[in-house]
């Protein structure tokens, strides 16, 4: 007889689907999400404390930019005031004082002086602002005052400077008992005769530091009851702050930490972190102040309250925990619920979810047999996914269709820029051109009058003097050449500022005559920039150009060529027959002329070299309008000839001239 069977074992609670689906529901909420709020928390504590930071960083730029604002303005204000038509009055008249008293007063500076050649050349060795201005530059700067340098200004300003030192928490030790230094905006420029010298102390100066808080901190910018704080450091001292000791009373001569000391005056380093800032802690953030010798010499600060955010960081962290509590209580019971029967139809969804994502717009979840909600989900899904192949469809032949004509449109936008940005140069070129000739006509004219008033007085006199002018024959003929000479030049300028009312392109012209012209135009800039001029003409024949138009284009060569040596140089001007070597002579042309001008100064690279003939290009940004070249190549072309350079820096440049002969440009 046998035996009866034994009954059959349960399987193990993790090998059955239900074991499964449950480790499935409750191990994620119980375990891995409490792990990762923790992480989460954690990381957002550490980011919350990083915006702190980048928020104080910021307002710290902010601050910045005021004080440096506020140097730059003060700058431009004596620089401008140096350059009036009211200083070049009085700087050679009286009532200098008082009107530089109205001047300090309605610029808001504590002090404004006017310093002659020689004293502002002493004070230059003392104060680098006024040695920049004695040079020609304005300048501005944080610079340091002792109470004697205050005292001689005013002696209001040695008293408003000094400060009674706090004992402060945490500050460095010191036998010092006041601060009587002086923190100024300084600022000088040139004036006639000497330097204008201003300033402003900021030492107690709490309409500058209300107003950076102000900006730094608007109203309702903070949550809660933080408190936005700036300060003006001298050395660890705080001369000019809204941080309070008590309700209304600033901590005016209190002192900062010695960590941030050490951090910001003693390494020059930016403090970014929390820090204790007289009697509590606070965001904060320092940054050395240099004054105009680059030493550092105090700090700028600005910082709100820690104690609000770190209990709104607090609040936010129980709340969280406690949302999370809530949302796991109710959440256990329905994953449980939820848990049967549902993977496999969902897995097939996002499968054919993972298809459609990879590419695949035919895919289909393709659940059959099952009419309740999952099923009619996996039916809705199969009939949007086909909607979304065929809306697929249409848009990639919309896109081939837009790219197409945003392709075109593209092409006709380039085109009629290139168009408009054509016109729109040769208009400048044009304008501008008409205004130098307009100019240069109007200074020729201008010294054509006093010139005519001259000679008809030198006339008047040599009548009134009768026989006795004889013996002042050669005093007169002196005058006379040199009336003569400035006629002659009058009427050059003329011809070059307007070369169609003289323009003979109908007649040969011999370019070595044409150059010799031209060197009295240049002589005086030549001379000035100590170059050599060495003239090797030979050219052996006429070109049909406009004298005046060639002429234009040389002095252009020339003055280029001073200006890229200013300490001294050779310039070589070589005229010569042009052979045509290379180029396929016209026919019935008669030869060239090729004419070259070489300098020995500075050169240049090859990427300016590629670009020297183009409109409104130039190396000189503070002087040249970039237009020379441009015009003169346009000229030589206009001509029928043709310009080109080689250079290389440190070797010098040499501008080749190639004009076709008379025969060449009558035709």
């Amino acid at each position: 007889m046998s035996e009866p069977a034994a009954p059959a074992r349960l399987p193990g609670f993790g090998r059955t689907v239900r074991g499964r689906m449950l480790l499935i529901a409750l191990l994620p909420p119980l375990i891995l999400l409490p792990l990762i709020l923790g992480v989460a928390l954690r990381s957002w504590s550490a980011r919350m404390d990083a915006v702190l930071i980048a928020k104080v960083a910021g307002e710290l730029t902010i601050a910045h930019q005021h004080l440096a604002g506020l140097v730059e303005r003060r700058g431009a204000a004596i620089a401008a005031l140096g350059q009036s038509a009211a200083m070049q009055r009085r700087a050679a008249g009286t009532g200098l004082a008082d009107w530089l008293d109205g001047e300090r007063t309605r610029l808001g500076l504590d002090f404004l002086e006017y310093l002659p050649q020689a004293r502002a050349a002493t004070a230059a060795a003392r104060w680098p602002v006024i040695g920049a201005a004695l040079a020609g530059r304005e300048a501005a700067a944080i610079d340091i005052f002792a109470a004697a340098d205050l005292a001689a200004r005013d002696p209001a300003l040695a008293m408003r400077a000094r400060l009674t030192l706090v004992a402060t928490r945490a500050a460095v030790p010191t036998d010092r008992l006041e601060e009587s230094r002086g923190m100024v905006v300084h600022a000088a420029a040139p004036a006639p005769g000497g330097v204008l010298v201003g300033g402003q102390l900021l030492n107690r100066n709490l309409g500058f530091i209300d107003e950076m808080n102000a900006l730094v901190y608007p109203e309702g910018g903070l949550t809660g009851r933080s408190q936005g704080t700036a300060t003006l450091f001298l050395d660890d001292v705080r001369i000019s702050t809204n941080v309070r000791l008590f309700a209304d009373v600033r901590a005016l001569g209190t002192r900062v930490s010695a960590a941030v000391r050490g951090r910001v005056l003693d390494q020059g380093a930016v403090w970014l972190d929390r820090a204790f800032v007289v009697n509590d802690w606070y965001v904060s953030a320092y940054e050395p102040v240099r004054d105009s010798f680059g030493t550092r010499v105090g700090m700028l600060y600005v910082g709100f309250l820690e104690a609000p955010f770190a209990a709104a960081e607090r609040r936010m962290l129980v709340q969280i925990i406690a949302a999370f509590l809530a949302v796991l209580a109710l959440a256990v019971p329905v994953l449980l619920r939820w848990a049967r029967g549902i993977f496999a139809p969902l897995e097939a969804m996002s499968a054919a979810i993972g298809r459609v994502e990879a590419g695949d717009l035919g895919a289909r979840a393709a659940v059959a047999g099952r009419a309740d909600e999952i099923g009619r989900v996996a039916a809705h899904l199969d009939t949007l996914l086909g909607q979304l192949q065929e809306r697929d469809r249409r848009l990639r032949d919309w896109a081939g269709e837009l790219e197409r004509r945003v392709a075109e449109r593209t092409r006709d936008l380039e085109a009629a820029n290139r168009r408009i940005e054509a016109t729109t140069r040769q208009l400048i070129v044009s304008e501008k051109l008409a205004a130098i000739g307009e100019i240069t006509a109007g200074v020729a004219h201008e010294i054509n009058n006093p010139l005519a008033v001259i000679q008809g007085n030198i006339d008047v006199v040599r009548d009134d003097l009768g026989p006795r002018a004889d013996s002042l024959r050669t005093e007169f003929h002196l005058i006379q050449d040199q009336i003569q000479a400035i006629h002659i030049l009058v009427s050059k300028l003329l011809r070059f500022a307007r070369p169609e009312e003289y323009a003979d392109s109908g007649s040969g012209h011999d370019p070595d005559a044409v150059i010799r012209d031209t060197m009295p135009l240049v002589a005086h800039v030549l001379n000035r920039a100590g170059v050599a001029v060495t003239l090797d003409l030979a050219a052996g024949g006429a070109v049909a150009m406009n004298a005046t138009e060639l002429q234009q284009v040389l002095v252009n060569l020339m003055i280029n060529a001073a200006q890229a040596m200013p300490q001294g140089g050779a310039l070589t001007i070589r005229s010569r027959p042009d052979d045509g070597a290379g180029r396929a002579p016209a026919a019935g042309a008669e030869p060239g002329v090729e004419i070259t001008v070489a300098d020995t100064g500075s050169g240049m690279p090859q990427e300016v070299v590629d670009r020297i003939f183009d409109p409104f290009f130039t190396t000189k940004r503070a002087e040249g309008t970039g237009l020379g070249l441009s015009i003169s190549r346009n000229l030589i072309n206009r001509a029928g000839g043709e310009i080109a350079v080689e250079s290389a820096p440190g070797q010098g440049s040499r501008f080749t001239i190639r004009l076709p002969g008379i025969a060449a440009a009558t035709g």
